[in-house]
């Protein structure tokens, strides 16, 4: 008799960039209507801005804003719905030996990847709810204190699994294996940290409340300070590890996880700059805005360059991609891929075209959006083709009990 299997069942909380990774494309989509659609008097376009650019706009724009629209609804789908099956999961894996087994050892930080997904899904659930709500912006202001609450929440969470592990490892000696620190796994609570305090960030660059900007400002400081303490932290001692034992192979794909990571504090940081500027008269010129977003990029080529070379080097994308291998951390593949592409959005737009080094919609506008495109469509392949590896069912042969 046969059964059927699939290598998701053997579950593990990597899974949940799964969810993180589909959350992310689907803001790529938003880039479209944040950067294409026009929307005089909020910083963000929402419906009715939609609504009135495809009445007006060209068949370009439809298409566009159709392409985007459609992007956004598809991969906020699959975002919410492998979050629920993680969650589930994830409930089933911690009465297992095997959750006490990963509380005991290095890994333990991968239980960090669930406060990272419910951050995104929160982002998420934002983003639909602008593009999708006739009217929301009536009541954006009510909204805030309740996304804050949220992620509030969703911080208390990060900090207790960070501080469980903290405490376990720094309190004695010889519990935290340095030789399996030969990757940037470690680095889980910092993005985790990373995507709450951007969520954070959204009031200051949205709201016109002094009270509620004045909170986002300090919250989301707190958070992508102690984001950025901790990624340089683990990474300083992680190369180390890397240099003397070789990258852990499995492990390869974290290798780029300060690319998510530079992304969502980059995005941060520019909605801070907003709030700043709309409510407390704080001036950021567009050449110093441009100059930052390029050395966040220059980070983030370096880090994919190395990541590249590396998973290279070990053939790990013809074995866990194109291959026949299985590992729950080929998601994080994911997340360089669309934070490359959401950042070149911002450099684009926020950069070059702001301080008029080109023009909006002009043969360099589509050459470098074009960049940020094809990134976009490979993270979109990857999270089909890793859907398809770790979610299909396949036939085994059930063997006889002995």
């Amino acid at each position: 008799m046969a059964q059927t299997h699939r290598p998701a069942d053997s579950y593990s909380p990597v899974y949940f960039l799964a969810s993180l990774g589909a959350g992310g494309i689907a803001v790529t989509f938003f880039m479209f209507l944040m950067f294409w659609v026009p929307h005089k008097g909020q910083p963000v376009p929402i419906f009715e801005d939609i609504m009135a650019a495809w009445s007006t706009g060209s068949p370009w724009m439809q298409t566009g804003i159709a392409v985007a629209l459609a992007g956004i609804a598809f991969f906020a789908f699959l975002n919410i719905r492998s979050l629920i099956w993680n969650l589930s999961a994830d409930s089933a894996f911690k009465r297992t030996e095997g959750y006490a087994s990963l509380k005991a050892s290095n890994a333990e930080t991968t239980l960090l990847a669930m406060p990272l997904a419910l951050a995104m899904t929160v982002n998420v659930g934002f983003i639909l709810g602008l593009v999708f709500v006739p009217g929301l912006w009536g009541v954006v202001e009510y909204l805030f204190p309740l996304a804050m609450v949220a992620f509030g929440l969703i911080a208390v969470m990060a900090f207790r699994l960070i501080g469980d592990f903290l405490g376990r490892v720094l309190s004695k000696g010889g519990v935290f294996d340095v030789t399996a620190h030969n990757s940037f796994a470690q680095l889980t609570p910092a993005f985790a940290l990373a995507m709450i305090a951007v969520g954070f960030s959204a009031p200051a660059a949205m709201s016109t409340n002094a009270l509620t900007v004045g909170t986002a400002l300090v919250i989301s400081t707190l958070l992508g300070t102690i984001a950025i303490l901790y990624t340089v932290l683990a990474a300083t001692t992680a190369f180390a590890s890397m240099l003397q034992h070789g990258t852990a192979r499995e492990a390869g794909p974290t290798l780029m996880i300060v690319v998510p990571i530079v992304t969502v504090l980059g995005i941060m940081f520019v909605r801070q700059d907003h709030g700043l500027h709309t409510t407390f008269e704080g001036h950021t010129t567009a050449g110093e805005t441009m100059v930052f977003l390029a050395r966040l990029l220059a980070i983030q080529v370096a880090f994919l360059g190395l990541g590249a070379v590396v998973l290279k080097a070990q053939g790990y994308f013809s074995d866990f991609v194109t291959g026949p291998k299985t590992s729950p951390g080929s998601y994080a593949l994911v997340c360089p891929f669309v934070a490359f592409s959401v950042m070149m959005h911002f450099f684009i737009n926020k950069g070059l075209v702001a301080a008029q080094v080109i023009d909006k919609f002009g043969t360099g506008y589509w050459s470098l959006t074009a960049i940020a495109i094809a990134f976009q469509v490979v993270a979109i392949a990857l999270v089909l083709r890793l859907n398809r590896q770790h979610f299909a069912r396949t036939q085994i042969a059930a063997v006889p009990a002995e």
